[in-house]
């Protein structure tokens, strides 16, 4: 025995260094981040408040998946959360559009931020001048099926 801890998938044994090299770096959880809040805004925009807040929970999450496989930036997650994330939370939960608008700019600025603080000058998160294509952004109570399918 090498006294190495194993787990067992269907597929085989992996070792727990193995498993730890195979978890998602900062550049991956980011570009997740990235189309989240990017989806958040176009959710607001759109009226579909409960989608923003989902979108803003899940950069939320990604946060908290950096902050196990990345401990050296747990301070920083945890900051950028409590001071440019927590606003805009409270923005949607009023459904305020002018702060939601105000508190979602500030956290493109804070990004920009963190980007430097860390060495990356050279990353800028961007709004996406298209709204996702593949969710329907409304009011959820004025979603019908139908009107939302493209025609073939």
């Amino acid at each position: 025995m090498s006294g190495e801890i194993k787990a067992k998938t269907p597929h085989g044994e992996m070792t727990v260094d193995q498993l730890a090299e195979i978890q998602p770096g900062m550049a991956t959880i980011m570009k997740e981040v990235g189309e989240r809040y990017g989806a958040c805004y176009h959710a607001a925009k759109g009226g579909n408040w409960k989608l923003a807040s989902y979108h803003l929970n899940m950069v939320r999450v990604a946060f908290k998946t950096a902050k196990v496989t990345r401990p050296k930036f747990l301070d920083d997650l945890n900051a950028f959360d409590s001071e440019y994330l927590l606003p805009v939370f409270k923005a949607i939960q009023a459904q305020d559009w002018k702060a939601f608008e105000e508190a979602f700019h500030k956290g493109m600025e804070g990004s920009d931020v963190y980007h430097d603080k860390r060495g990356y000058p050279y990353v800028r998160f961007v709004l996406p001048s298209k709204a996702p294509e593949n969710l329907y952004l409304g009011p959820p109570e004025k979603f019908k099926r139908e009107a939302a399918e493209p025609a073939a």
